[in-house]
């Protein structure tokens, strides 16, 4: 029997650098990464995979403000960007498995699916902004931005500028769950959640709306891979390993973190919280409900890294 493993895969990993961000520079990473999931699933790994969306739908976002004060087109909500990188991004990982699995006589199937993720909304979050989206902004682009967009929050991340923050509640449920078990219990490779799925909250009568905010996909993709009972979670990221003390000369990568070990390196303020610190909670969080292993790792060292060649475990 195959075992079963949940692949996050960074929205940022999706963009190599700013020279290279547009929509075939981002097909050419996700083709690449095509290669590393079909060489992962020859080593007898049944995979189901997520992916972020943090500059992507910050791109869309911004692409609509700039069209709307341009007097050109309506606003859109940034629960619409969200669907929208959904299935962007979800098609060129459909489209780029066909392929690769086609090239390399493989049976398997691809398919992305529309995934919405419940929220509540009196989720802290929506207090205190904390999920980054979009571009990194000049200190001189700032003041005008905030002026233009007085309810906007930015922030400064050391060595990279400025960003947008927005809500970023904890997913509570995945709405198309039973769906995605039905469709990786009949051997297809399921893309789903993309952007840590479109968040959704529960109105008075039950039913479901729609709201702006960006759900965390490790979250989700900790949340999937519970419900899926899988055997692996994997969060692919820009960087090799989990650091200690990253933005130092002295940074010290980790081959191996138990929980304990992980719970005191938050206490000690290692993993920003708007970088690691999302993926070590994920992290947490699977292995608290029964998962054996979370590995950490950057897009091209994913085959080394399930060999336990590379990257970061986190274990018990």
């Amino acid at each position: 029997m195959k075992r079963r493993m949940v692949l996050a895969v960074g929205g940022n990993g999706l963009i190599k650098n700013g020279e290279h961000r547009e929509i075939d520079d981002q097909l050419a990473a996700v083709q690449e990464i095509a290669g590393f999931i079909a060489d992962i699933m020859q080593l007898g790994f049944a995979v189901t995979v997520t992916h972020g969306n943090g500059p992507q739908v910050g791109y869309i976002f911004r692409r609509s403000e700039l069209a709307f004060e341009a007097g050109e087109l309506h606003f859109v909500p940034l629960k619409n960007c969200v669907a929208d990188t959904q299935g962007a991004i979800g098609y060129q990982l459909q489209e780029s498995l066909h392929n690769t699995f086609h090239q390399r006589g493989m049976v398997e199937q691809p398919v992305a699916m529309v995934t919405m993720v419940e929220v509540d909304g009196n989720d802290p979050s929506f207090q205190n902004p904390t999920k980054p989206i979009g571009v990194f902004y000049p200190k001189q682009k700032v003041d005008s931005l905030l002026r233009k967009h007085s309810d906007w929050h930015i922030v400064y991340q050391k060595g990279r500028g400025y960003r947008r923050v927005v809500p970023s509640p904890r997913p509570i449920r995945i709405v198309e769950m039973e769906a995605l078990k039905t469709m990786m219990d009949s051997g297809f490779v399921v893309i789903a959640a993309g952007g840590g799925g479109i968040p959704v909250d529960r109105d008075g009568d039950g039913n479901l709306v729609g709201v702006n905010c960006v759900v965390d996909k490790d979250l989700t993709a900790a949340l999937m891979a519970i419900e899926l009972k899988a055997d692996l979670l994997v969060i692919s990221t820009q960087v090799e390993s989990v650091y200690l003390d990253f933005d130092s000369p002295q940074r010290k990568a980790l081959q191996r973190l138990t929980v304990a070990e992980a719970y005191g390196r938050i206490g000690q303020g290692h993993f920003g919280p708007g970088t690691m610190l999302p993926k070590i909670e994920a992290a947490l969080k699977f292995i608290s409900h029964g998962g054996k292993e979370v590995i950490i790792t950057s897009p091209e060292n994913l085959v080394a890294a399930v060999q336990g060649k590379k990257g970061t475990r986190i274990v018990p």
